[in-house]
């Protein structure tokens, strides 16, 4: 009973997805601000989301440091290697230029861990209902509440980095319908908390370094204004009170 409810409430997130990435599609003439928003957004997302979150799932050390911290810095680390990697071959003169359109891959990638992280918002909804409906509907708000960023960022971020249209849609619908497929799993199985803990720090040190070295960068060189610079303080504002009001 409250496992199926848990599905029926993530069709919410799947039209708040859907929603976010219409905005993203149908303010291109407006990137620079957009760019703004979502690298606050996603700053927002570690700091007041993922990275309490990742500490409260997963209490273990290695050598003294928490395990999470240690994902968390080979998230980061692993999407330099990969941006790095890639631009071994190409002219020194490119070094410093606006390079998100460069590598398209990597934009498929950044979805694709939005995509993952949405499933686990489905995972998270389902085991919450697991617990009881209070829990379940908590998780559900604050579940619904951000997915709006998500889907605006799934289309965002695949497009900075020069993919078509067309996939950046087919990406956007992926993440929309990731909940709904996570919620639907927790029917059948269930995720420790402390590999959750693991993958939310990998995961958040893979969006601080997209919000960091691609986005913030790639915004001001369009258009270095101050009110890119308020777009990136409002989306993080935004999150603190999405998270903060859920909690």
């Amino acid at each position: 009973m409250l496992g199926g409810m848990a599905v029926l409430v993530t069709l919410l997130s799947l039209v708040a997805t859907l929603a976010g990435g219409l905005v993203a599609l149908r303010a291109r003439d407006k990137l620079h601000l957009i760019l703004g928003l979502a690298a606050g957004v996603l700053l927002g997302v570690v700091a007041f989301d993922l990275l309490p979150e990742m500490f409260a799932q997963n209490a273990y050390h290695v050598l003294g440091v928490p395990a999470v911290m240690i994902t968390f810095a080979a998230g980061f680390l692993a999407l330099h290697v990969i941006e790095r990697g890639t631009a071994l071959h190409r002219a020194h003169e490119h070094e410093y230029e606006p390079h998100g359109h460069h590598y398209p891959t990597v934009g498929v990638l950044a979805a694709s861990a939005l995509v993952a992280h949405s499933f686990m918002d489905g995972l998270g909804i389902g085991l919450g209902f697991q617990a009881s409906t209070a829990i379940g509907a908590t998780v559900a708000i604050a579940v619904v509440a951000h997915d709006f960023a998500d889907g605006f960022n799934t289309f965002t971020i695949t497009s900075l980095y020069g993919n078509a249209r067309r996939r950046a849609l087919t990406l956007l619908c992926l993440d929309a319908a990731a909940p709904v497929l996570g919620a639907t799993v927790t029917l059948f199985v269930r995720v420790p908390e402390s590999v959750l803990g693991l993958y939310l720090g990998f995961f958040a040190g893979f969006l601080l370094y997209i919000a960091t070295s691609d986005i913030l960068p790639e915004a001001h060189a369009r258009h270095p204004s101050r009110l890119t610079l308020g777009m990136t303080v409002l989306g993080m504002a935004f999150m603190f009170l999405v998270v903060g009001l859920a909690g």
